[in-house]
């Protein structure tokens, strides 16, 4: 698969949303999401953990080479967008939201080198409509957490890996304290926290090769399984 157009939209039909999700179309949450990200790991972790830090853990286990094609699902301002782009890679930067997009495209066009290797799509990515095994690699940062049926997007993104291929997980794993069964209550967000056993009986053509625990914060690497 070719990297699309700068900006494309796919025609698949809207599922109902989370609230969490809903909340990502308000130009608002796009504008404040920045800041948000910046910040968020370290408090959900519970120790310092920067931007910086996630990349450098994404590109050591990972290891993205030049000219590889990924999907970062659910991209929002496109943060592992940026990091795969300036490693060299063909990016398909997707999510659901219009103004993510838009404010990631802006933030994309301080970094020149980056900005014309990643396509912007416009889909929700739990029934997107790509053909199979179209990627190399996908990242998720936290879209697991948000989107309506978890386990269709799992479904999804294993279908576009290619066989030899990996699939790159951030999301927060299941604490079953009192504030995550709250947030999981549809009125208050919708949110889902898997538990990683949970995610590993979703792929069952992948093998997970790492995972990482730092606080309330999961990181996953899986290799798609050969033939």
């Amino acid at each position: 698969m070719s990297t699309p157009r700068q900006s494309q939209e796919t025609l698949n039909p809207r599922p109902a949303l989370t609230l969490a999700q809903r909340s990502n179309l308000w130009p608002l949450t796009a504008w404040g999401y920045p800041a948000w990200r910046r910040r968020s790991l370290t408090l959900l972790a519970g120790e310092p953990f920067s931007p910086g830090r996630e990349a450098a853990l994404f590109r050591g286990l990972c290891r993205p080479q030049p000219g590889e094609l990924w999907l970062d699902a659910g991209t929002s301002t496109g943060f592992y967008a940026g990091v795969l782009a300036r490693a060299g890679c063909r990016v398909v930067a997707a999510d659901l939201s219009a103004p993510m997009l838009a404010a990631a495209r802006r933030k994309e066009g301080g970094h020149p080198e980056g900005l014309a290797d990643i396509g912007w799509l416009l889909t929700n990515l739990e029934d997107s409509g790509l053909p199979d095994a179209s990627f190399d690699g996908v990242t998720v940062g936290a879209t697991l957490n948000e989107t309506r049926d978890p386990a269709r997007l799992l479904a999804e993104l294993d279908r576009l890996t290619r066989p030899g291929g990996q699939l790159w997980l951030m999301y927060l794993g299941r604490a079953g304290v009192a504030l995550q069964r709250a947030l999981s209550v549809p009125l208050l967000g919708g949110l889902t926290f898997p538990d990683p056993a949970w995610v590993a009986r979703q792929l069952p053509g992948c093998t997970r090769t790492d995972m990482l625990k730092v606080g309330a914060v999961v990181f996953e690497r899986y290799a798609r399984m050969r033939g």
